[in-house]
């Protein structure tokens, strides 16, 4: 379904949605819109990824392949 058909059936619900409707639909869209705001990271945060990415790619960190991150989390939970 394209945005704009969604969009126009979504409203349509609206149109003739009872109060209860109307209340589950305002607390959705607030708890998306809080969601959106908890998902934006500070310019700190950034650098600290680059600062990371950076030495990863310079191979100046420790890093796991896969099959060892498995083994360990294997041997943690004996």
């Amino acid at each position: 379904m394209a945005s704009i058909d969604l969009r126009n059936t979504v409203r349509e619900y609206i149109d003739k949605a009872d109060i209860r409707l109307l209340k589950m639909i305002k607390a959705l869209a607030e708890s998306y819109q809080n969601d959106e705001q908890e998902l934006t990271l500070s310019e700190e945060q950034y650098q600290m990824i680059d600062k990371r990415k950076e030495a990863h790619v310079n191979e100046e960190s420790n890093t796991l392949t896969w099959e060892q991150v498995k083994q360990y989390a294997r041997n943690a939970s004996q």
